[in-house]
């Protein structure tokens, strides 16, 4: 019998018989998906100034991501490029809407990100952008004072591994 879900990273529901082993949204693990009326979603948190400004910077980073994985969905001529980079576009936007929610934020900011036409080149690109922010997002956590915004970027770093693992997967380093 089918069940109404909640992703506590993202906020989003979701329906099926079981919790589905990553969030359709965001990418975050199972453990962070629970019944809907068990789910612990909270965006409105206190920021220290060095949360803020991880959390800022987070936004950033996913903001640039998203452009730069639509732009590429856009022009490699590889169909399994178009449609990968389409849905790690899709992931970053979701974890870019994450950071909009905790910073209380109208809309989200743009970017002008640019990409190749090659597959293999954006598939590099793709690998260091994602070891940035793994980089980034474990420090963040090390430094969070909030427990929210801690647990968010310890999530965030599982799903950007998979993102990275996909890329070496196709031959990126």
């Amino acid at each position: 019998m089918a069940k109404l879900w909640r992703c506590e990273i993202c906020g989003d529901p979701y329906i099926g018989d079981e919790a589905p082993s990553n969030c359709p949204f965001c990418g975050a693990k199972r453990e962070y998906i629970k019944e809907f009326k068990e789910a612990k979603v909270n965006f409105d948190v206190e920021l220290t100034e060095k949360d803020k400004a991880n959390v800022e910077k987070a936004l950033q980073l996913e903001v640039s991501n998203t452009n730069f994985y639509f732009c590429s969905s856009k022009k490699v001529k590889e169909e399994e490029g178009k449609k990968l980079f389409k849905i790690l576009g899709k992931v970053e936007a979701e974890h870019a809407s994450i950071w909009k929610k905790i910073l209380k934020l109208e809309s989200i900011p743009s970017s002008n990100d640019e990409c190749s036409e090659d597959y293999l080149e954006d598939l590099k690109e793709s690998h260091q952008r994602e070891e940035n922010a793994i980089g980034f997002y474990k420090k963040a956590a090390e430094e969070a004072d909030n427990e929210r915004v801690k647990e968010i970027f310890i999530a965030l770093v599982e799903v950007e591994s998979d993102h990275l693992a996909l890329s070496e997967e196709r031959g990126a380093k």
